[in-house]
């Protein structure tokens, strides 16, 4: 038979009311070798995902244009009123000028444009000559370009006035200087985005780096550092966060690192009396009461080598020994001797590289599991890389469900209300062993 190109592990399912799934070569995604499945809801919520990069890339350059927009009113207010001043001093000057030479000559010929007594001379300006004095006024109506008057009283009662509308030479000057506010704040703009690109792209590439560091902490190798992967020289809030992550990390693992240890020599130191318990009673005479103490002193033992293993798990020091096998025939000849009454099919062979102990060992659990605390017929079925054992019992406790297995914690009224919450724990420790995924739910 021609083999086909290795693939990690393998996977096992239990279902019933209860079912149990585990998946190979998928990396689990939740500590503790679970994955509930969990009921979608009717209505999501839309999340737009947007990077920092761009956060800060849209920040600066809305900073940026609204300073540009508003440093360009202020310029072209500025040069607008400055030319409009200068505009009206040289009026202001022509009119003088008109008003001495209307005055000096004969003839009493307004010259340079003046007019006497101009009819569309504003009121402002009338009311202003009628106290006998000069002065000047800007028409602005916003249909067309701005009118500069400038009007001065004469000696024998009239009014010589002069008007020039703000164009030509001005209004071209101040159109230049519109253009270059625009290209000067599309620049800012333009500019501003770049900049925060440049920021944004270095605080987002160090978060990344942050991040992949703790996912890589997060699945079990503790040893790797956040600081060390985001690098750089400069102290700022990210390399806080990072050293703070370590030292929580360092904390955590400390924590249980003892916790382990304190099991690990509890169970250690145990199983030496267990031991010569077991053997003890093995001395007492044929009857019930000497069965009864032999099954609880084996009942006791196995309990000891499962905490033990339990704390082997837990040290992230396990390695899986990976044989090539074809996992239907494995798990048929397994489980036909782990318990015959089990019925086993097999969908679609398939090879798989694992570790044939540890895979034997996530069987007995889960078998055992669903005989003892499930509901007869007990089915396994092989389909590709997938293994799923189905019992028909009254299903896992919804705490199993939403959190995985967890060692001395079970229900008060389910399944799993008369053990000690071991035998899943030890299967899900393995699969994770194995690169594979373990997953639980009620059918």
């Amino acid at each position: 038979m021609k083999r086909p190109p290795n693939k990690p592990a393998a996977a096992a399912e239990a279902a019933g009311p209860a079912e149990t799934t585990a998946s190979a070569g998928v990396p689990d995604p939740r500590p503790g070798g679970t994955e509930p499945a969990a009921r979608p809801p009717l209505f999501r919520r839309p999340v737009i995902r947007t990077g920092i990069r761009w956060k800060i890339s849209i920040a600066i350059a809305a900073v940026g244009a609204l300073i540009a927009v508003t440093l360009s009113l202020v310029v072209h207010n500025a040069a607008r009123v400055s030319m409009l001043d200068n505009t009206r001093d040289v009026q202001m000057d022509r009119v003088l000028l008109a008003q001495r030479w209307y005055e000096t000559t004969k003839n009493k010929e307004p010259r340079f444009g003046a007019k006497i007594d101009d009819r569309e001379l504003p009121r402002e300006l009338r009311r202003l000559t009628a106290q006998h004095r000069q002065g000047t006024y800007v028409v602005d109506d916003g249909d067309g370009p701005p009118e500069v008057w400038a009007a001065v009283p004469t000696t024998d009662g009239h009014v010589l006035s002069l008007r020039i509308q703000f164009t030509g030479r001005t209004a071209t000057v101040l159109g230049d200087l519109n253009r270059a506010l625009i290209i000067g704040s599309v620049s800012v703009v333009f500019g501003g985005c770049a900049l925060g690109v440049l920021v944004g792209g270095q605080i987002s590439r160090r978060l990344r780096k942050a991040a992949s560091a703790a996912a890589t902490v997060a699945a079990g190798r503790t040893e790797v550092r956040v600081r060390d992967a985001i690098g750089g020289v400069v102290r700022d809030e990210t390399d806080d966060l990072a050293r703070a992550v370590d030292a929580l990390t360092d904390a955590l693992h400390e924590r249980i690192e003892a916790e382990r240890r304190v099991t690990a020599d509890i169970a250690h130191e145990l199983r030496t009396p267990v031991t010569g318990l077991l053997t003890a009673a093995e001395l007492l005479p044929p009857g019930r009461p000497s069965e009864l103490v032999r099954d609880r002193a084996q009942a006791m033992r196995t309990l000891v080598e499962d905490v033990l293993e339990v704390a082997r798990l837990d040290g992230a020091s396990e390695r899986a020994e990976l044989q090539e096998i074809a996992l239907g025939e494995f798990v048929s000849r397994r489980v036909a001797l782990l318990n015959p009454d089990v019925r086993v099919q097999v969908v679609h062979e398939s090879w798989v590289a694992t570790d044939p102990r540890r895979l034997e060992r996530i069987l007995l659990n889960l078998l055992t599991n669903a005989v003892k605390y499930g509901a007869a017929p007990v089915e396994v079925t092989v389909e590709g890389r997938v293994v799923r054992v189905r019992d028909h019992g009254p299903g896992f406790p919804e705490a199993l469900l939403r959190d995985g297995p967890s060692r001395f914690r079970t229900g008060a009224s389910d399944r799993a209300g008369t053990g000690h919450g071991l035998g899943l724990t030890i299967a899900a420790g393995q699969a994770r062993v194995l690169g594979a995924r373990l997953t639980f739910r009620n059918a």
